[in-house]
């Protein structure tokens, strides 16, 4: 079993960066696939990014290409998520989560379903 803790969430105008990061308790962070979620008010969760256990493979939403990445450090159990080019679109809760399906394969899971675990989430809010 894993937890897990974000942080770095705040408030910033569009066109600013946030790092978010994500740690993770327990001996097997490197086991776990992870992602970054995000759920705006009103709308249902969206897969953000995601990365394999051992970053070989990684995935990115459309929206989000070419402004977040991800990124973690198996050695210090974290895994952290750079915004740049913040859009008053990227307002909303960002979870973590994990997932050990597939374990080591080279796979970025992007569904909901496919996570077994879940962090409390951070704010972020993009002003225009």
């Amino acid at each position: 079993q894993v937890q897990l803790v974000e942080s770095g969430g705040g408030l910033v105008q569009a066109g600013g960066s946030l790092r978010l990061s994500c740690a993770a308790s327990g001996r097997t962070f490197s086991t776990y696939h992870m992602g970054w979620f995000r759920q705006a008010p009103g709308k249902e969760r969206e897969i953000v990014t995601a990365i394999s256990w051992n970053g070989g493979a990684t995935y990115y939403a459309e929206s989000v290409k070419g402004r977040f990445t991800i990124s973690r450090d198996n050695a210090k159990n974290t895994v952290s998520l750079q915004m740049n080019g913040l859009e008053p679109e990227d307002t909303a809760v960002y979870y973590c989560a994990a997932t050990r399906l597939y374990a080591h394969e080279d796979i970025a899971p992007r569904y909901i379903y496919e996570y077994e675990y879940w962090g409390q989430g951070t704010q972020v809010t993009v002003s225009s």
